[in-house]
Order: C-alpha cells, then structure tokens, then sequence
C-alpha cells in the first residue's frame, strides 16, 4: 500500500465539532464516579498465527470441585466458555485426557453459510467467517507459533472470547473448563501469569479479570487477594511495575486501575498519585508516553486516557491538542497508525478511536474510511482480520478489529465500551451488581 504517512488526511474533516454519528452513548459517556474502562494492554507490534492461545485448559480441573493454586474451589458450569474454542485442546491424537472428556470439546454444529459478494468480498464484516476462525484456533497446536506464545495464553483468551461476545456468539463457545483454567493461572501471590506455570503479571491480572466479568464469573476470586497483588506493585511515585522485575509503564497504570475499578477496590492504591504520575507522562503535543518523557504513542495514550477517566481526572487531558495528534494519524487509506510516519495498523482502530471517543473528538476523523481499511484486513477464506489487507490474520488483530467497528456503530455489533473494552452490557452488569451488593451490605 502507497501511502504518504506523513500528511494528514485531505479529506478528514476540520475539527469544527460536526458528528458523524459515531457510538457516544453509554460507551462514550463517563460515569459520575468512576469509568467503566478496558482493553488488554499489549499493544506491541507482535505478529500471531492462527495458534496464540491456550493448549492447557486441561491442567485446570480434571475433577469438580478440584482446588487450584489460588486456594479457589474450582466447580465447573455449563454457561463458561469453551476452553476448545480457543486453542485449548488438550495435546494427543485425541484431544482428550482421562476424566476430561468433554473440556477441550465443542458439540458438533450444522455449518453455517454466509453470503460472500464475489465482486466486493470484503465489502462487509464476516461475521461468521470471524466466529468459525476464532473456534478453531485450536486445531493446530503442535507448531512452533503456538508454543513460542504461550505466555500470550491468557490476553488471547480475552480477545477471541470478547471478539465472540461483540459479535453475540458467546453461547457458541461454553465449555467448564475455562474457569477452572483461569484459577490455575493464579499464582501465590494473588495475581495471574499468561498461562499455567507463569509467573504474574499485571497484564494478565488484567485479562483474567476482564474474562471473569465476560462470564459473569467475577465472585470466583477473591478481590482482596488481586488488589493486594496490584498494590504491592505501586511504586513510590505512584507509578506501576508490571511484576516483580521492576519495568514502569503507563500500560501498567492502566491495567491497575482498570483492574481494581473492576473488582471495586481503587481505594486499595494510591489513587491521586497514580494520576498524578500518569498526567507526568503527558507529553506538549498532547500526547502520553510510557514513562516521563517518553515519546507519544497511541497505545499509550489509550492506557493513559482511560485510566485517568476511571479515577475521573479526565480534566487533566487537554482535549483539542490531544484530539489533534490522534486525528493526525489516520492515512489517506483511511488506517490509523500509532505515530508519525508509521503504517497503520488495524489495532490502532482501537487505541485512537477509544482515545478519541472519551475526549469526545472522534469526529474529527473519517469513520467510512477507517471502517473501509478495517474490511479490507479480512480474510473472506478463512476469517480473521490482519493489521493490513492480505497479511496474515491474528486473533490480537481480530479483536480491535471487531472492537473498532463497533465503537463506529457499525450494524449487528454489540457497543464496546472504550475504556474497558468490554461490552457495555458486561460492564452495566459488573456496576449493577455492585451497587446491589452494597445496598445488601447497607
């Protein structure tokens, strides 16, 4: 693709405040307390195969009520998810160890067509081409992709499972054994490794967490034992380590606050100090970088922006010149990318479109062109979405694929909220339940 990433847009519109009817209803709206926000962290421009996620749903619970690491019982139900569906059957010929024979299955299902335009294959989202790729990323799992991402087990979980969910085929990938296997990724210290036998990190506390709240799973944990792991990683400053290896990052700010807010337990950190840190990282083009003085990046401006709308600091961003910066990466292909001079990427659909949407200048873009770009990143053979038309697909690209199209309203998506990542009707329910539970506890 020809494209000159340096100039802006011609045809992007002047940021004169006109809507072009993008999502800014309950997904763009912040809550009086605290946002309802999101999203897996790991922007790093990692290429994945078709195997990212986890082969080892069968280590979780081989038994009902078998208790993990954690210290949780584990009890399977048959609203979860399929562990199958994600790159979890369990390795052997077979797929099936002794006591474990339904875990790493999905039941058999009449196939679904779709109707493809010969003369515009990529005219439209392929929703069932998506679903099908996205339930059998298990069929390969003895390739060197696959092993060489095991530590990605976890986030690729959240981003097929939420992709699904986004396209309401959640219900196609129940199975028991993802709760038990999320269980088992717990370590002592009460935070989440990548997958079993990992150690934690912020990133996959993060993930696990989004997982449960999908499912509707959350009182399987015990939030004080995750918000302690989160606050031990609180720095001084108020910055965040990612694990006990000591590296800052505002994503690790994100996924704290993020995490804590979802499990209601922001007053277990420093809170005015991690906002404090996050508004030093803000850079004079508007932009946020990792730490202190590093380079504006959209992916941290994303973890930046939602954070400081959960703690409801959103004061601290100056909209218009940040808007600017994010509105000056879209290319003339209609992509966005995550800084000057780069190709786009689908996945900044995501980091610059929720970016956009919570300072309220998601205007300022052309939304028929982004949407455009994003369809032509599928694959109208197998399914996926890749970051730039006819590379090769990943479940990682899949997901802020989906996720940006939704966050353009586009037809037969659910709203995604633009913080969390979530579906709104996740995070709706995660705050519902709180306040009845406070209202019990009143």
């Amino acid at each position: 693709m020809a494209a000159d990433h340096g100039d802006r847009n011609a045809d992007q519109a002047e940021p004169s405040g006109k809507s072009q009817n993008v999502q800014q209803g309950s997904a763009g709206e912040i809550r009086s307390d605290e946002r309802s926000a999101g999203g897996d962290s790991h922007f790093e421009q990692t290429s994945f195969d078709t195997e990212p996620l986890s082969a080892h749903f069968e280590q979780a619970s081989a038994a009902e009520g078998e208790r993990s690491p954690s210290g949780n019982v584990v009890a399977g139900s048959e609203e979860e998810v399929s562990a199958s569906s994600l790159g979890v059957k369990p390795r052997g010929e077979s797929g099936v160890t002794a006591g474990q024979e339904k875990i790493g299955e999905v039941e058999e299902e009449e196939e679904e067509e779709e109707e493809i335009d010969p003369e515009n294959p990529r005219g439209r989202l392929l929703m069932v081409k998506h679903a099908k790729y996205i339930k059998n990323l298990d069929k390969k799992t003895d390739g060197i992709e696959y092993v060489a991402t095991e530590h990605l087990r976890m986030s690729g979980a959240y981003w097929g499972l939420t992709a699904m969910d986004l396209m309401g085929r959640l219900r196609e990938m129940h199975n028991p054994g993802m709760v038990p296997w999320i269980l088992n990724c717990q370590q002592p210290d009460g935070g989440f490794g990548g997958s079993i036998g990992h150690d934690s990190h912020l990133l996959y506390t993060l993930s696990a967490v989004q997982i449960l709240a999908l499912l509707d799973k959350m009182d399987a944990v015990d939030a004080d034992r995750i918000a302690t792991y989160i606050a031990g990683l609180q720095q001084p400053d108020g910055s965040f380590i990612g694990d006990a290896w000591g590296e800052v990052d505002t994503r690790f700010s994100y996924c704290a606050i993020s995490c804590l807010s979802l499990l209601d337990r922001t007053h277990a950190i420093d809170l005015p100090a991690a906002v404090r840190f996050i508004a030093s990282c803000q850079n004079f083009d508007g932009g946020f970088g990792s730490v202190p003085g590093g380079e504006s990046h959209a992916g941290q401006i994303f973890c930046c922006v939602a954070a400081l709308a959960i703690a409801g600091a959103l004061s601290l961003v100056d909209r218009d010149l940040l808007g600017w910066w994010l509105c000056e990466r879209q290319v003339p292909a209609g992509g966005l990318n995550g800084r000057p001079e780069k190709l786009p990427d689908v996945c900044y659909s995501w980091w610059v479109l929720s970016s956009l949407v919570l300072i309220d200048r998601v205007h300022w873009i052309s939304a028929e062109k982004l949407k455009h770009f994003i369809l032509q990143c599928q694959d109208e053979e197998r399914g996926g979405i890749s970051d730039r038309p006819n590379d090769m697909v990943d479940v990682f690209h899949t997901f802020f694929g989906i996720a940006g199209l939704s966050l353009l309203e586009y037809p037969n998506l659910k709203p995604v909220d633009p913080a969390y990542a979530l579906p709104v009707d996740v995070v709706d329910r995660v705050f519902r339940d709180r306040e009845l539970k406070h209202l019990d506890l009143a």
